[in-house]
């Protein structure tokens, strides 16, 4: 009999939940002031874990789901400092203290989400530490450059300064970890370089259960997400302008001023919406625009899951989430046949986009939307749930993780294929 555990509604049954009987659960997530993709993760693990204790560094209580409502959430000292919360990402030389200082004793098994400083959280001896790690933190590491070039002169001596001791403890952080689970194949690779810790892929959950093919697409192209400057949404600004293509943008963040001002009268701002109007947003968009360099990206695996296209920047998680050609090879994959979900631009510049987009529009007919729903289905909650559990199963009994011979590991897969042998 196969020893996968069974998924009903995303959700737990009853023969997984006596694994369970008696552990002591905390799920542990860096900052809980927004409600972006990190945030759905861990909502989808708090429904997985009814009982579980969340622990953050900051809370806002007015963006929590309904699935965090009403849980015991535990914060740090760095919440009840008057405006912190308002200047999280500041706070860099706290986090160490902050996070140590979280009481994690007495759980048997704790699930650190982060993309921060998370990881490093002090366990018990016994206790069972997993990571879902969405990327190492990338102002530290492989975005340090950039983020600095980025200050005024005062703030870059601050951050450099600061940087410095907080990386080496990032590093001691992550050997704390027991098992490290990466969102992406980009993420692992980055795990292995910047921690020398080899790690499991299971991508993140999107809920494709209530998207739909739509029988009317209009002529407009999407973009959606936080207006922050690594998205690059000036990029796709750019491209509609110099194409005079409308372009509705589903989104707020600190960039919507400035982006407003550069935009011309065929890029419409809409802000936050409500989740009803965004799935009929996505499903009538002619193809979802992509240019940031993600982690994995839930963006595009939405937009796929209503049928429609993707042109994105082919670098990072849109190469794990859509299935793309470059736009000089449309042609090439007309002829073969083959089903694909999108197009890639190799530059991050808006002539690139634009070269994209004449592209897409030239070869739009080889877009199936049934096809790219189902490949946008391979990555469904339920997949997740499943891969998770049966992940924290196989980690309980093999707590030792020391070999660093490889990115990633296969034991949890090869595990696997013996349960269901025997």
């Amino acid at each position: 009999m196969s020893a996968l555990l069974q998924v009903q509604d995303g959700s737990i049954n009853q023969s997984t939940n006596s694994r369970f009987d008696g552990t002591r659960v905390a799920i542990v997530h860096h900052w809980l002031v927004s409600f972006a993709g990190g945030e759905r993760v861990v909502d989808t693990m708090a429904g997985m874990f009814p009982s579980a204790d969340i622990f953050t560094l900051f809370l806002d209580e007015e963006k929590l789901s309904p699935a965090l409502r009403g849980r015991e959430i535990t914060t740090s000292f760095l919440d009840r400092i008057p405006g912190a919360r308002r200047v999280h990402r500041h706070c860099l030389p706290l986090y160490p203290l902050a996070v140590e200082m979280l009481d994690l004793s007495g759980y048997d098994l704790v699930i650190t989400s982060d993309s921060g400083p998370m990881k490093g959280v002090i366990t018990d001896l016994d206790a069972t530490h997993i990571c879902y790690c969405h990327s190492p933190m990338r102002y530290l590491w492989d975005g340090y450059s950039a983020y600095r070039r980025g200050m005024s002169s005062i703030s870059k001596i601050v951050f450099e300064l600061t940087s410095h001791y907080v990386r080496n403890w990032d590093y001691l952080a992550a050997q704390r970890v027991d098992h490290f689970i990466a969102n992406s194949g980009y993420v692992a690779r980055r795990i292995h370089k910047y921690y020398r810790r080899r790690s499991t892929i299971i991508h993140p959950p999107i809920d494709t259960s209530r998207s739909y093919l739509s029988d009317r697409h209009d002529d407009y192209y999407l973009a959606v997400g936080r207006l922050v400057p690594y998205k690059r949404t000036d990029i796709l600004i750019g491209a509609c302008q110099k194409l005079d293509r409308k372009l509705v943008i589903v989104g707020d963040g600190p960039e919507m001023e400035r982006l407003k001002k550069s935009a011309g009268k065929n890029v419409e701002f809409v802000g936050e919406t409500a989740d009803e109007q965004l799935k009929d947003i996505y499903a009538r968009c002619r193809a979802l625009l992509f240019a940031a360099d993600e982690d994995f990206g839930m963006v595009p695996l939405e937009a796929q899951s209503y049928g429609r296209p993707v042109i994105a920047y082919g670098k990072g998680g849109s190469l794990e989430t859509v299935v793309g050609v470059g736009s000089t090879t449309i042609g090439q994959q007309a002829i073969r046949g083959d089903s694909i979900t999108g197009i890639f631009f190799e530059k991050q510049s808006t002539d690139s986009l634009a070269d994209a987009m004449l592209a897409f529009e030239s070869s739009e007919d080889l877009f199936a939307p049934e096809d790219i729903q189902s490949h946008a289905r391979r990555f469904d909650t339920s997949v997740f749930v499943e891969r998770f559990q049966n992940y924290i199963l196989w980690a309980k009994d093999n707590r030792e993780d020391i070999s660093e011979s490889a990115i990633t590991t296969n034991e949890f897969e090869d595990a696997q294929i013996v349960q269901q042998i025997a």
